[in-house]
């Protein structure tokens, strides 16, 4: 199992904010197929402001470009992710069409 964490933030608004809520207490069945095809386990988003925390546990031949390719041919996906950009902005240090960034772990315990 390898596990990820990455970061996002939503557009900062009230409305914003809870729209994004609403729509993950309902994650559309085909969303939640092409994860689970992708070789993700398991998925959990957090949230405090503004600011998304997700972490990712995947099976060992995950990889990102190969869930990237997979989501570009699958058109529910797209469909989600084009929903979800109207909530969602770039970390403020992220690079030029960056959306989830990809967090470094500095401590264990």
């Amino acid at each position: 199992m390898n596990k990820y964490c990455l970061a996002l933030d939503l557009v900062d608004t009230p409305e914003a904010i809870a729209s994004y809520d609403r729509w993950h207490q309902q994650v559309w069945p085909e969303v939640l197929q092409s994860i689970r095809d992708a070789g993700i386990t398991r998925m959990e988003i957090y949230r405090t402001g503004n600011r998304l925390f997700m972490i990712m546990e995947t099976t060992p031949d995950f990889s990102f470009a190969r869930k990237a390719a997979m989501d570009a041919a699958n058109g529910r996906a797209q469909a989600w992710e084009s929903l979800m950009a109207q909530f969602q902005q770039p970390l403020p240090f992220a690079a030029p069409g960056e959306k989830w960034k990809l967090m470094e772990q500095v401590f264990a315990f």
